[in-house]
């Protein structure tokens, strides 16, 4: 018998279409132009890198951020934490991006609905400045 946290979930089409709108309102509260500009910068960042091995990190590292804020109440303590615990996560982040991924979230976490992003040069540097918190 499966227990209900089996592999299998099965889901009907609607579920399915409402769950991704839900996430994709989740990434990109301000649509169309945040999802553009945000990938435009993550090329920018990583110009080697594809759209997807590129959005992926970052969309997770997002949601891990978020977890771990959640449960520590404040953001620098939330980004030590990242920082420190990266071997946690070393599946999905390779331990010298997670400063660049981290700096993008904290990035993303203040733009608005004009959805202007700083330069990929103001991103690497906050990553540098990170990446001095590392243990």
């Amino acid at each position: 018998m499966l227990e209900d946290n089996s592999l299998f979930t099965w889901k009907s089409r609607e579920t399915m279409q409402q769950e991704e709108k839900e996430y994709e309102k989740w990434a990109f509260p301000y649509g169309l132009l945040q999802r553009q500009n945000l990938i435009t910068l993550l090329l920018a960042v990583f110009p080697h890198e594809s759209v997807f091995s590129t959005l992926v990190p970052f969309l997770t590292c997002r949601e891990l951020y978020e977890k771990v804020l959640k449960n520590c109440g404040d953001r620098n303590t939330a980004i030590e934490k990242m920082l420190n615990e990266v071997k946690s996560y070393k599946n999905i982040l390779k331990k010298n991006n997670m400063p660049l991924f981290l700096a993008l979230v904290l990035a993303n976490e203040e733009i608005d609905e004009r959805s202007l992003y700083p330069s990929a040069t103001a991103i690497k540097d906050s990553a540098a400045a990170l990446k001095l918190l590392q243990l």
